[in-house]
């Protein structure tokens, strides 16, 4: 999932639940099952009342109980949410005999076959929360989440094939990323794959092009909210970083891929995205579709159909969606996707260089703002929602780690191999050998692509350790310097975390502008001075506009315990040292080359 300003807008619309182990969440196992089939049905009668019908069948043999659970989480939305809370009007029979049933646990429904041989349950899923993790509905439309309303048998092996049905209006449409068949129905091979395929129902905007030799599409609600120039600029940003992630793998793993988008006027602060194998969801408030950070966004889910969805740590590998699955690698999953997604608009020239390192250059403030932090403990993290304002720093930590590793790679090798090399032979020998990475074999592939040079102290120092990234000398190796000037600049005095709901307030500066103003922790800021928080270039564009103001007053919009409000405040320039990232004028020719290998995304040929 991306971030927006400098920090990740995470997919969460509850807080999360109690987290369980792998022997709290074990369960006796179901008896086995086949022939599986799905129907969901959403027309007017269930937009009414924001619910998903869902039916599902199944043949059994013998009188062993059947288990069937819910998940409790979607894989890329790193917490536990419990879709069970959302079930209602449970049924099952065997034609038209009710059979008995009780609940086993809080997520699985235990049911007696009694001598069936077909078994039908039937339930209602919830759609009220616009979140791209979960059911979100309206008169006319729905987002349907896999992990939301299909069943599964516990204990049992997740290879099972289903084919899912759609009931609908008649003049409504549906996409996803299911394979449809000749009879109109959508197959999985399996559950993992079932789950990892949302549903746009109703009426949508939906158009197709081919990018990278594959086609795409881009579904959009609602109908004429993504139209015109607007939707000609985020198809032409597509076309763009597509090819560009492409080559990093060396291949497109997909047949179709859809960017599903919902911009809702409720959805006011920013941006959250989702990736699934072959598509992402996107919600955003309709102010901010004209936005730079959109087509950004949309680069790092694409770049999750290789780096997550694919090539994934082994304590993800498989999906388990009855419990928590924490990981030490988030900063590579997700902080290095994010690296990528900036690379894909440089290397496809949707932004220039200079804002390139404009992007870098937040990342390396926004870091040095926080309290240290290892890489490998942020990622434990993930599931926790930390409070100390950490949370989610293993996008713009881990994102820096990657520019230093391909920097290293370059430097190491004259420019003659890159990070790409390492993420290109992990996909191969790990994901098409049909398994996770271990730590073996990440730090194993960048040695080789830097040609048998040792990262183990890079590892102790920057990704076990806190120590503070040494940007004097690695920049230098990449033809890039930190330049540091003395100026007056404005302050706001407050540290930004994500939340479910936007960018939250975490901390408040005792006598800062902020606090004087009346901003409090918990807030979540959506404007100031009229500029947009989740901007990613939000900081730069309000120092800018302050500069020269002191003394003048500006208005700060947020949203207190879900209303909105207004306070203001006065502008406040305080003398700081700062520093901007720029091309050093004094480069080697080596660094040169590296420097100009990162935008392009080339190496030297030997």
């Amino acid at each position: 999932m991306r971030r927006l300003t400098q920090l990740l807008l995470l997919a969460a619309a509850l807080p999360a639940a109690a987290q369980r182990s792998p022997d709290e969440a074990a369960a006796p196992r179901s008896a086995p099952i086949a022939d599986v089939r799905y129907r969901l049905q959403f027309d007017a009668a269930h937009a009414l009342v924001r619910s998903i019908g869902v039916t599902m069948t199944f043949a059994v043999r013998g009188n062993d109980p059947v288990l069937l659970s819910m998940p409790v989480w979607t894989p890329g939305a790193y917490e536990i949410s419990d879709y069970a809370r959302n079930v209602s009007a449970f049924s099952a029979t065997a034609g038209a005999r009710a059979l008995r049933w009780d609940k086993h646990d809080p997520d699985t429904w235990r049911i007696h076959p009694e001598g069936a041989r077909e078994i039908t349950v039937r339930y209602e899923a919830r759609a009220d929360s616009l979140d791209n993790a979960f059911n979100w509905a309206t008169e006319n439309f729905a987002l349907i989440n896999g992990t939301n309303v299909f069943l599964y048998p516990e204990g049992q092996a997740l290879e099972f094939a289903s084919t899912v049905s759609v009931q609908t209006e008649p003049q409504w449409r549906v996409v996803t990323g299911l394979a449809a068949s000749a009879g109109g129905s959508f197959n999985a091979p399996s559950y993992h794959a079932l789950v990892d395929a949302p549903f746009f129902v109703g009426v949508f905007d939906l158009d197709s092009a081919q990018v990278a030799g594959k086609w795409m599409r881009l579904a959009t609600y609602p109908g004429g909210s993504e139209s015109g120039p607007r939707r000609a600029a985020l198809w032409s940003a597509i076309r763009k970083a597509v090819p560009t992630e492409a080559a990093v793998f060396g291949e497109t793993p997909w047949t179709v891929y859809t960017v599903m988008q919902i911009a809702d006027s409720s959805f006011g602060n920013g941006m959250s995205a989702l990736e699934h194998q072959n598509s992402n969801v996107g919600v955003l408030g309709t102010s901010f579709l004209d936005e730079s950070f959109v087509p950004s966004v949309y680069a790092h889910e694409i770049f999750h159909a290789w780096n997550v969805k694919r090539l994934r740590p082994a304590e993800m590998w498989p999906y388990r969606y009855g419990t928590a699955q924490p990981t030490t690698w988030l900063w590579v999953s997700e902080g290095i996707t994010d690296y990528y997604a900036d690379l894909a608009m440089v290397r496809g020239g949707v932004i220039t260089a200079e804002q390139f390192r404009d992007l870098t250059q937040q990342k390396i403030d926004h870091v040095a703002q926080l309290p240290p932090v290892a890489l490998e403990d942020a990622s434990l993290e993930a599931w926790l929602r930390i409070k100390d304002g950490t949370n989610g720093i293993y996008y713009d930590k881990g994102s820096l780690a990657g520019t230093a590793l391909d920097i290293l790679i370059r430097d190491a090798t004259d420019n003659t191999a890159s990070l790409d090399a390492a993420m290109r032979e992990l996909y191969q020998s790990t994901y098409k050998a049909g398994r996770g990475f271990s730590p073996d074999d990440w730090w194993a592939a960048v040695s080789r692509a830097a040609r048998g040079g040792s990262f183990r102290d890079f590892n102790a120092r920057y990704v076990d350790g806190r120590d503070p990234y040494p940007w004097t000398a690695w920049l230098a190796k990449a033809g890039w310097r930190l330049k540091s000037d003395t100026l007056s600049e404005a302050r706001l005095g407050v540290v930004l975390g994500p939340d479910s709901a936007g960018l939250k307030v975490t901390d408040v500066s005792a006598g800062g502008v902020a606090q004087d103003a009346g901003v409090r922790a918990g807030d979540v800021l959506t404007k100031v001075d009229g500029l947009v928080v989740a901007d990613p270039g939000f900081f730069l564009k309000w120092r800018e506009r302050a500069r020269g103001r002191a003394g003048a007053p500006f208005a700060i919009e947020l949203r207190r315990d879900a209303l909105p409000l207004t306070l203001h405040g006065v502008v406040r320039l305080t003398t700081l040292i700062s520093t901007k990232l720029e091309d050093d004028p004094a480069a080697t020719p080596k660094a040169v080359r590296i420097r100009n290998g990162i935008l392009t995304g080339t190496v030297t040929e030997r």
